[in-house]
């Protein structure tokens, strides 16, 4: 068996069929490019990001990927989802992915524009409205990921998904090495999304406090927040988000504080390193990740080891 060869490889005219997440002020053109130029699909993450600043994004990465391939991730639910639907197709975007939402709206727009459209689903259920609505592929999410999450594990979601759609399916969630490729391929998937690993690579524009907390991570160290508000969210275990979650959970902290509290949160880990304000969102994988180095190396290593596991 070939894991390099795969339907999600041809629709979208990479050489790995792996997608690097489309994490929120995060994924900007320096990643995403390294991403795309290394094989894979690299995406800038659309977030509430002001519109400007999301199309110097677009022409920064087509320039320096020189045709290959590249995507953007829309947060249906960001108050800017609809200018940001007609943004990918003026820039001639060929790839969407999104979350927090259902796309159809944009759906028919996106296709006439040639656009290739793959939600991320945390149920067998959206999954199968999603193929409805014409998506191309889908990413089922287990709820190791960072950030936003649903409740159904990797392991549990992507073979359900997979036997309940005909489009391809790309696992996400818990994978960082050759070892959950190869698990994710087993499961049925046909294609990856890696986000916790590319934290920590040398293109990834996070402030250095991050990708030390990344690398430094141990297996326990991850926390979730936002259940009380129904948008739960994985971080880094800080004083700042186990103060959140135990506040949550004893009810010192109401819904609405903890939204006060959170507001510009991740921006503040990310550009600022801030350990007291900030929320380093991260998946539950980050205790795996012990080392920092270029996108380029982390996909060539990952595949090389997923073949060989594979072949044997």
């Amino acid at each position: 068996m070939t894991t390099t060869k795969t339907r999600i490889t041809e629709l979208l005219g990479i050489k790995y069929p792996i997608i690097q997440g489309g994490m929120a002020w995060i994924a900007e053109h320096t990643l995403a490019s390294a991403v795309t130029n290394a094989g894979g699909l690299g995406l800038i993450a659309g977030g509430s990001a002001p519109i400007d600043y999301l199309r110097e994004q677009i022409r920064l990465t087509k320039a320096a990927v020189d045709g290959k391939p590249f995507g953007v991730n829309i947060m249906l639910m960001s108050p800017n989802a609809e200018e940001l639907a007609q943004l990918v197709i003026d820039e001639g975007v060929p790839v969407v992915t999104t979350g927090a939402g259902n796309p159809g709206k944009y759906m028919a727009a996106w296709k006439e524009a040639g656009i290739k459209v793959i939600p991320v689903v945390p149920s067998v259920g959206l999954a199968k409205r999603m193929e409805r609505a014409g998506a191309d592929a889908v990413v089922a999410e287990g709820t190791e990921s960072g950030g936003h999450i649903g409740e159904n594990t990797t392991m549990c979601l992507v073979p359900q998904v997979v036997d309940a759609v005909e489009i391809p399916v790309i696992a996400a969630g818990g994978i960082a090495d050759g070892r959950g490729i190869a698990a994710s391929l087993m499961l049925g998937a046909e294609g990856v999304q890696v986000g916790t690993r590319f934290l920590a690579c040398e293109e990834c524009q996070i402030h250095p406090t991050y990708k030390e907390l990344v690398v430094k991570a141990k297996d326990t160290d991850s926390v979730v927040t936002g259940r009380s508000t129904g948008h739960p969210c994985r971080n880094v275990k800080t004083k700042f988000s186990k103060k959140l979650a135990s506040g949550e959970m004893n009810g010192s902290i109401t819904p609405d504080e903890f939204e006060e509290l959170t507001l510009g949160s991740l921006r503040k880990a990310v550009q600022d390193g801030n350990l007291e304000e900030g929320s380093f969102l991260c998946g539950a994988i980050a205790g795996m990740i012990e080392d920092v180095k270029p996108a380029k190396d982390i996909i060539e290593e990952v595949f090389a080891q997923a073949e060989e596991l594979l072949g044997k």
